[in-house]
């Protein structure tokens, strides 16, 4: 688990479920390998690293969890595909958290690699993961993910998440809300309907776990969209919505498959072209302001 960063009254840390391989055209869709390779290099199968980064928050009161990785319920054949190691509660508990300390869990959506780490299976028996924790996501994502669309069924693990609503211990979330004080949670739709950014406020400052809207920071350019994107126009003006606020309110921005510069504030050049500076360079002043 990455060194706690201070913010706010607030410690932010990234804890990663690894990192997997995905299909390089696929995750920047029309636009040319010429061009994206540049930026995320492919191997001989034309596959890109990403990583799976979650969001720990401790705020003193609360230890929340956002996202859970890929997790360990993959068949064989996709986990040779995906070359994915399952590590998220391992490297929590490297930091100091055992998963029964997060009271809370967050799934910006239920992509089997953002929710995979929400339960495990022991003798045939589905159990949440994070045993003291109440999980939430969307309502419309779990309507999505039950209906099993020919488009994405693929994305969706029933594990991940039908067995915590039948219990109870996932809430499902109509729209934007605090989930408690100092974070809360916006729509932000295109990559899914109801896909969810967390936004989190502490003294001031405000940090953004963005999610599929801009999953690396190759991605920062508002028409390199996903093929994976549902509804890839709204993505594209979403993304523009979201750098208005982003860049003129300083935020810090938490990026959920980027492998080399997980959080960083973003910023607009003069040229009108978007760019991040990782944290710990100085605060950045938008050419354009």
């Amino acid at each position: 688990m990455a060194k706690p960063y201070s913010f706010g009254n607030f410690e932010l840390s990234i804890v990663t479920d690894g990192a997997y391989r995905a299909d390089g055209g696929a995750m920047f869709g029309v636009v040319p390998k010429v061009m994206w390779e540049k930026k995320a290099p492919a191997d001989a199968l034309n596959r890109i690293v990403l990583a799976l980064n979650s969001l720990l928050i401790r705020t003193g009161e609360h230890t929340v969890l956002v996202e859970t990785g890929i997790g360990p319920k993959l068949s064989e054949k996709r986990r040779l595909i995906y070359e994915n190691r399952p590590q998220l509660p391992d490297n929590l508990r490297a930091g100091g958290v055992d998963p029964a300390d997060i009271d809370i869990v967050i799934n910006t959506h239920l992509h089997f690699d953002h929710s995979g780490w929400n339960t495990y299976i022991e003798n045939g028996k589905v159990k949440p993961t994070f045993p003291n924790a109440r999980y939430y996501v969307h309502a419309g994502e779990v309507e999505h993910g039950r209906q099993q669309f020919e488009r994405d069924r693929v994305s969706y693990i029933s594990e991940n998440y039908d067995p915590l609503i039948a219990s109870g211990q996932m809430q499902p979330l109509y729209g934007d809300g605090e989930i408690v004080p100092g974070i809360s949670v916006k729509v932000y739709p295109g990559h899914t309907r109801n896909m969810l950014a967390v936004m989190v406020r502490s003294a001031g400052q405000t940090a953004c776990y963005i999610s599929d809207l801009i999953p690396m920071l190759s991605h920062l350019k508002p028409t390199w969209v996903m093929s994976y994107d549902l509804y890839p126009l709204e993505t594209i003006e979403n993304r523009k919505k979201f750098y208005a606020e982003a860049v003129r309110e300083n935020w810090l921005v938490v990026f959920t498959h980027e492998p080399h510069t997980p959080m960083a504030f973003v910023d607009e050049d003069s040229t009108g072209e978007m760019i991040a500076h990782p944290v710990g360079e100085a605060a950045p002043h938008s050419s354009k302001h």
